[in-house]
């Protein structure tokens, strides 16, 4: 018969997976070598509160708070860590979900992972250049691609387009 010291071990348990689980998207970015990077002290001097708790570890912005969920005008959103064009605004679309989305990428741009925290598994997205986490991509989006990359506004720039380049 179950007693209280098994439901504390099951309880200790299951905190330890759930930490685990929490920590391993860190774990895997952090092997692997970037183009740009930097410090985590760098990294919080550089970026603001809200873009280094989403780049540099994997947070999540509340919906609908991002001013870049109403960019409409041409250009290109690039990554907020370093700077790499990352989403052409004729990728954009309002998906309703709060977030910044787009059904396709710029080539060479972002990198997938697979994300196992809060026991989903999803597929992570982020910048191929700083690592930077950028959100997560699904497969309920437009044509052509049937993509939706649900990003993190404050994770990207906007960078309007200029008249010749229009």
């Amino acid at each position: 018969m179950p007693t209280r010291r098994h439901a504390v071990y099951a309880t200790a348990a299951l905190g330890a997976l759930f930490i685990g689980r929490l920590a391993w998207p860190h774990a895997a970015r952090a092997e692997k070598t970037y183009e740009v990077t930097h410090t985590d002290a760098e990294w919080k001097k550089m970026l603001s509160p809200d873009a280094y708790e989403v780049l540099r570890h994997e947070g999540t912005e509340r919906p609908f708070t991002s001013p870049l969920l109403h960019e409409h005008r041409p250009g290109i959103f690039a990554c907020d860590g370093c700077d790499l064009p990352l989403y052409s605004s004729k990728t954009k679309y309002d998906s309703g979900t709060g977030w910044p989305s787009f059904w396709a990428p710029l080539d060479n741009a972002v990198e997938e992972t697979s994300d196992t925290t809060f026991g989903m598994v999803r597929t992570a997205i982020s910048c191929r250049r700083c690592g930077g986490h950028l959100g997560h991509v699904f497969n309920d989006g437009p044509k052509p691609t049937g993509l939706r990359y649900c990003m993190n506004g404050v994770a990207l720039k906007f960078v309007p387009a200029t008249p010749s380049s229009s």
